[in-house]
């Protein structure tokens, strides 16, 4: 028997990552997760002794990645219900349930049980009035600040993190100034910096972010270059699409 056929809807797809050992269903027509997923979850940094807490897991997509990585369990929030569903639906694809519980929950409700080692988050990047919004909703809520902006994450963040506990964000260098100030709200402070470059020699779009309570010397990484100049995905890209070394 097919363990994969009664999970999939026909408005979903079914795509392989890291050659083959995550599965994920995906509407066709819904929210799709981008490049950005994969990065964070190469930047997340766990222990074999972690709990760790997702902000927005939406169809489950980092989570899922973090699976090839050690930690003790992983608890994803999701606000859609649908996604909330689908989500659950690939963790049980990925026979991730004993790892990984999917909470159907909005995160500024959320009043969690524990501390947290490691809380991470893909935020929405789009400021409330700011961009297009979609025709279809679910890509709306995902990706624009709806339903909670980066200020409620960082305060959810520092309320679910344990004091020497660490957290991990990706979002646009653009709206950089307003993570800064969401960041130092609640008492959070850098700890690595990690920028994303389209190709060489163009600005950032996006940066990879470590925060923690400790107010340390921030780290620079050197910048990820996601591009060559053929076109296609450099080096340690097309290594991080892969699952590097956990391939």
């Amino acid at each position: 028997m097919n363990l994969q056929e009664p999970l999939k809807g026909d408005d979903e797809t079914l795509d392989a990552f890291y050659h083959g050992r995550i599965r994920v269903l995906q509407k066709k027509k819904g929210y799709r997760f981008s490049v950005d997923a994969p990065l964070l979850a190469d930047f997340i940094q766990t222990q074999s002794n972690d709990e760790l807490l997702e902000l927005g897991t939406g169809c489950g997509i980092i989570s899922l990645l973090l699976s090839i990585k050690p930690f003790r369990h992983l608890t994803a929030l999701e606000i859609q219900a649908s996604l909330a569903d689908l989500a659950q639906r690939n963790i049980r694809l990925n026979q991730l349930g004993e790892r990984i519980t999917v909470l159907s929950q909005d995160l500024r409700t959320y009043s969690p049980p524990r501390k947290f080692d490691v809380v991470f988050s893909n935020p929405p990047y789009y400021a409330r009035g700011k961009g297009h919004l979609s025709q279809v909703p679910e890509k709306s809520v995902a990706k624009h600040e709806l339903k909670s902006d980066i200020f409620a994450i960082m305060r959810k963040t520092a309320e679910c993190l344990k004091t020497r506990g660490r957290a991990y964000f990706i979002y646009p260098e653009r709206r950089r100034e307003d993570f800064m100030k969401a960041m130092y709200e609640p008492g959070l402070h850098m700890q690595r910096l990690r920028l994303v470059l389209p190709h060489e020699g163009e600005e950032a779009n996006l940066f990879l972010a470590e925060c923690a309570f400790s107010p340390d010397v921030c780290e620079d990484i050197p910048p990820l270059k996601l591009f060559e100049a053929k076109g296609e995905y450099s080096a340690e890209a097309r290594e991080i699409f892969t699952g590097r070394s956990h391939a």
